[in-house]
């Protein structure tokens, strides 16, 4: 091999050794910020269809609906301890040290997003509360078993009519 040859393939060899450095950092950069969606009956038992849990210290969101009677507010500060579940009776509690939106309240659909700090309990950075009641998160209203239906009107009801 003469060495006009040696060089290329030295430089063909770094150029590819950098592309797979720079791809690998990239994915790691992305692993570490998904925020995967579960359910509280997927956070206590695991997915499904491959029995996966949310390691502690993990970033998620987490939907479900707000226990009724679970709400625990500390009168001195903004911190609020409630209880989410779902459909197949799992349950796991939230904290949140933040102003709550302003349509959040017991009984009604939610998403939560925080880290798990261990196993059924999440501390929150943020909670999102659904705008209507006849709206609720696709992930939420999949995972708690409904469907979204196209609301009919008939004559009567529609405006301008």
């Amino acid at each position: 091999m003469n060495a006009r040859r040696k060089k290329r393939l030295a430089l063909a060899s770094a150029l590819i050794g950098g592309v797979a450095a720079i791809a690998s950092l990239l994915l790691y950069a992305l692993n570490s910020n998904l925020n995967l969606f579960y359910t509280p009956t997927e956070i206590t038992q695991g997915k499904k269809d491959t029995g996966v849990k949310p390691e502690v210290g993990q970033r998620i969101r987490v939907g479900g609906m707000v226990t009724v009677g679970s709400m625990i507010r500390d009168p001195n500060s903004l911190h609020v301890e409630f209880a989410v579940h779902d459909s197949l009776g799992g349950e796991i509690q939230v904290t949140y040290d933040d102003l709550l939106p302003d349509l959040f309240r017991e009984g009604q659909g939610i998403v939560a997003q925080g880290v798990l700090i261990e196993n059924g309990k999440l501390e929150a950075t943020e909670v999102l509360a659904k705008h209507d009641e006849n709206y609720m998160p696709p992930e939420v209203a999949e995972a708690m078993g409904q469907t979204h239906e196209k609301l009919e009107y008939d004559t009567d009801q529609k405006p301008g009519y």
